[in-house]
């Protein structure tokens, strides 16, 4: 982890530490505080900036693409390694591994989540890992309150990804106009008159195909 964040956030490794802090329960006085220690320079700036860029692009065009979140810069590596035992590789016994960082190109978070000898799957960690590691960067992403970026590498699709859509806007128009304009979404109306007065998700929101568009009508 240590090492993986010094490819992305500049090329600087720091001293790891497992505790930020130990304070005491009663005052919350600190007793003792781990400092951000630089310990020395790794690579170049320029360096860590193309190596960010591969990870994107390695999970919006790679091995990677179960982890896409759209609107959020993931980067991200696969790994799959077979397990050895006294000298000699152990058959269809492997670890899955899957490495990511959010958001790619200004890190705040690395994630490193490992599987040991996954049962019932493809032995690619392309089909085991990312697809976990997706919904804990979600979580990570909440957490940390990262926001949405518009300038993120497209997702490379494959045949059972759905297409996405930016919602249109279609405040103002008739219920007949905004149902040729959604043709794309399912489209859920609420109210008896013709005109659109509100809609959910608001215009410009990017979604799958098919989602449901809620529209207010006066």
């Amino acid at each position: 982890m240590t090492a993986v964040s010094a490819v992305v956030n500049g090329g600087n490794l720091y001293q790891p530490y497992i505790l930020k802090s130990i304070s005491e329960k009663e005052t919350g006085n600190i007793i003792k505080e781990n400092n951000k220690k630089l310990v020395r320079t790794t690579i170049s700036k320029d360096t860590s900036a193309i190596m960010r860029r591969a990870l994107e692009n390695v999970v919006a065009k790679g091995g990677g693409k179960a982890a896409y979140i759209d609107g959020y810069r993931i980067g991200g590596k696969t790994g799959t390694a077979q397990k050895v035992e006294n000298g000699q590789y152990l058959l269809n016994n492997y670890i899955m591994s899957f490495m990511s960082v959010v958001p790619a190109n200004l890190p705040e978070a690395v994630l490193y989540l490992a599987i040991d000898n996954p049962k019932h799957t493809a032995m690619l960690s392309s089909y085991t890992t990312t697809p976990i590691a997706r919904r804990i960067l979600l979580d990570i992403i909440d957490a940390l309150g990262i926001e949405k970026q518009d300038n993120q590498i497209e997702k490379e699709l494959e045949w059972s990804d759905k297409t996405i859509y930016e919602v249109p806007n279609v405040v103002g128009m008739t219920k007949k106009e905004a149902q040729k304009v959604l043709s794309n979404f399912t489209v859920e109306y609420a109210g008896t008159g013709d005109k659109v007065v509100s809609q959910s998700p608001d215009y410009k929101t990017r979604v799958e195909e098919g989602t449901v568009v809620r529209l207010l009508l006066e």
